[in-house]
């Protein structure tokens, strides 16, 4: 029987990982005990980070491992800091979290329903797998796809390569999310818990398509892109938009 796919984005989808709120400043206390000077490192990972995606090397772009060694080597700092060994470490209730209450009962309720799920992340494996397993999210998931496992990274569609055909992929991002999927031929379902009652209100069917869902759409993808859209590109459109994970219960009968 061939698989019906879906594929779900995970950080700001389905669960809050600790790195902004707990790994980097962590990180940041480590660095500053050897050297006072270096406060803003956290910054300068992130501006790294920014600047391998402008480069278009998406897969690099998520190695906060080999980002922060080279920071530490360019300071001649020494300390060896194991990002890995951190995050596990912060894989405690509060650290992260499920985004909704109920969202396991949902992924439940779809594999019942016949379709088959993955997680297309771009975080790779050694960060994403301990919070996963922390939170029960594993069993659910047929396929975990991470840079570091395939090569690729989003935008990138290749990253849907591993599974062909797929039917759905939901994620929060419109560059990371959406468009990649709707190149790749799959509905894209964007996810977007902060949509104004208006559009909560309108039948999930005709969300997408409502005139102020354009304007929301380009200024999300006007600051992720970190260029000032004047119009947004036909693949940068959802097929859905839902505000709540339990809402593809809606979509996919």
């Amino acid at each position: 029987m061939v698989n019906r796919w879906i594929t779900f984005d995970l950080d700001g989808t389905i669960m809050q990982n600790p790195f902004i709120d707990y790994v980097f400043p962590e990180i940041r206390n480590a660095i500053c005990e050897e050297n006072r000077n270096l406060t803003n490192c956290v910054e300068s990972f992130v501006a790294e980070h920014r600047n391998r995606l402008n480069q278009r090397q998406y897969v690099e772009a998520y190695d906060w491992e080999e980002i922060i060694t080279s920071y530490t080597q360019l300071h001649e700092l020494n300390l060896l800091i194991n990002v890995e060994e951190i995050v596990k470490k912060h894989c405690v209730p509060g650290s992260i979290y499920l985004l909704e209450e109920g969202i396991l009962g949902v992924l439940q309720e779809l594999k019942l329903r016949g379709y088959t799920l993955a997680i297309i992340t771009n975080g790779y494996s050694k960060f994403q797998m301990p919070v996963m397993n922390a939170l029960g999210l594993t069993p659910y998931f047929d396929r975990i796809i991470t840079p570091d496992m395939i090569g690729y990274a989003k935008p990138d569609e290749g990253v849907f390569m591993e599974l062909g055909e797929v039917v759905a992929h939901i994620g929060d991002r419109i560059d990371h999310d959406i468009i990649p999927a709707n190149t790749w031929g799959a509905k894209a379902i964007w996810i977007n818990r902060s949509l104004p009652e208006q559009l909560k209100s309108i039948k999930l069917e005709l969300r997408a398509r409502h005139e102020m869902l354009r304007d929301i759409i380009l200024a999300k993808l006007s600051r992720e892109s970190q260029v000032n859209l004047r119009a947004i590109p036909r693949e940068a459109i959802p097929y859905s938009v839902i505000y709540k994970l339990e809402e593809l219960l809606d979509i996919f009968l």
